[in-house]
């Protein structure tokens, strides 16, 4: 009798299928990709590294690893690639661990300004409770304030300063990170994993030449398996010619144990994939993309935080319509075949729970194959929606809040203009399978 897992599985493909993804952080892997990670690979396990493993039998992972490092090394130029990561929260980890002590002083982008919980986000991280935060933010153009990054990193000396960033719409200056960086002796290391595909593209700042370690998760717009890599540059080798033995360790035995081997695959193929020609030009469309969602909105008389996007993203500001909107926006679009996430903004005056913002990025419609065209018509869509919800203002006291969402839900599954929305998307993504390019 077939697991019943397999006729969920079929539901998720099929919602998939049709509907509209615009959460930033998610992409669809090629079937080579795909492939692989449903092989027999997964049934190996290979704790240690290359040559080097704790168990007999490696030789043939041993080989896809080696593989995937070198293909790495090569498409982003840098001397030392270690694929093992589980995701890019561990592989942060790793990383401060091998930096740092505990106590240690650590810099990060604040999380309501597009940071990510990984970079220093006080008293419910890892990071943020291990290590003395200390976190900057942006002015109120939305972009980072330099003149306070510096000004903290005189005042703290920290030991780490991380450039990077989950919901910051414009592109990383990892000159200006360097400059400070030196000013104080800290180590910089560059979070890419939302703009990696762009960065091999030419659509953004590379870090390499600035970076001492860089580390990017391997699916968003890389396009490949749920993973992370940890890239130390030349940079980094020159200040510590052990840096990446250090790396190595603060992975197994430091984080970790056995890698992921289907994964490690993935990565390997996606490499391949992203230092194709195809790649720089899909990585360019994400770019187009992006401007022309954005460009609608803002005609469809929808804010956005900063104005506008420079990257793949961009966050809606809902607070026009009212103060934490984002969940029952983000919830009627779901209904309506669209899916994006719910996020907080810099002048939040929400909850992260119930935020005023809504983040959208393009690197999943435009792997389906979508265009401009479509954009525009996604950006309809979505104003539509957020000026038809608004009408229903979410309650402050939280108990009334929650009968009130209980409540909301249940009519949006049945209200008439989300429905007719459905229709027409499921009509639009019938002409895109989920991995055209």
């Amino acid at each position: 009798m077939p697991d019943k897992i397999f006729s969920l599985v079929a539901k998720e493909l099929k919602r998939q299928k049709e509907m509209i993804g615009l959460i930033p952080s998610e992409n669809t892997v090629s079937p080579a990709v795909s492939k692989v990670l449903s092989s027999c690979l997964s049934n190996k396990y290979s704790e240690g590294y290359a040559l080097r493993r704790y168990y007999e039998g490696n030789q043939i992972i041993d080989e896809i690893e080696l593989l995937a490092i070198e293909r790495i090394k090569k498409l982003f130029g840098v001397p030392y690639v270690n694929v093992q990561p589980y995701s890019g929260s561990p592989a942060n980890w790793a990383i401060y661990f091998s930096l740092m002590q505990p106590g240690d002083t650590l810099m990060g982008l604040k999380l309501s300004m597009g940071g990510h919980l990984t970079h220093g986000h006080p008293d419910v991280t890892a990071s943020g409770r291990f290590y003395n935060s200390v976190q900057y933010g942006v002015k109120k153009d939305a972009r980072i304030d330099f003149a306070e990054v510096e000004q903290l990193a005189k005042k703290h000396k920290p030991k780490v300063i991380v450039a990077g960033n989950t919901a910051y719409p414009f592109e990383l200056d990892f000159k200006k990170f360097r400059a400070i960086a030196d000013k104080v002796g800290a180590w910089l290391v560059a979070d890419i994993s939302h703009i990696t595909g762009l960065v091999i593209a030419g659509e953004h700042m590379s870090p390499v030449p600035y970076a001492d370690v860089i580390m990017t998760t391997t699916h968003k717009t890389f396009r490949g398996p749920r993973g992370a890599m940890i890239l130390v540059t030349q940079r980094g080798l020159d200040r510590d010619p052990d840096l990446g033995k250090r790396m190595n360790a603060a992975i197994i035995p430091g984080t970790q144990g056995g890698p992921h081997n289907a994964t490690t695959a993935g990565i390997a193929i996606a490499a391949a994939e992203a230092s194709t020609a195809k790649f720089r030009a899909y990585g360019k469309q994400i770019r187009k993309n992006a401007t022309a969602l954005a460009t609608e909105l803002l005609q469809q008389d929808i804010d956005l935080v900063g104005g506008g996007t420079e990257t793949h993203l961009m966050v809606i500001d809902l607070t026009k319509f009212g103060i934490g909107l984002g969940t029952q926006v983000a919830f009627a679009l779901d209904v309506a075949g669209i899916y994006a996430n719910r996020n907080t903004i810099p002048t939040e005056q929400g909850s992260p729970f119930y935020p005023s913002g809504l983040r959208l990025g393009t690197p999943l419609v435009t792997s389906r194959g979508m265009k401009e065209k479509e954009m525009k018509q996604i950006a309809k869509w979505i104003a539509l929606v957020a000026k038809h919800v608004s009408e229903q203002q979410l309650p402050t006291d939280r108990k009334e809040r929650a009968v009130f969402l209980k409540k909301f839900r249940k009519n949006a599954l049945k209200d008439p203009v989300l429905k007719n929305i459905r229709k027409e998307v499921k009509m639009m993504t019938a002409k895109f399978p989920l991995f055209q390019l």
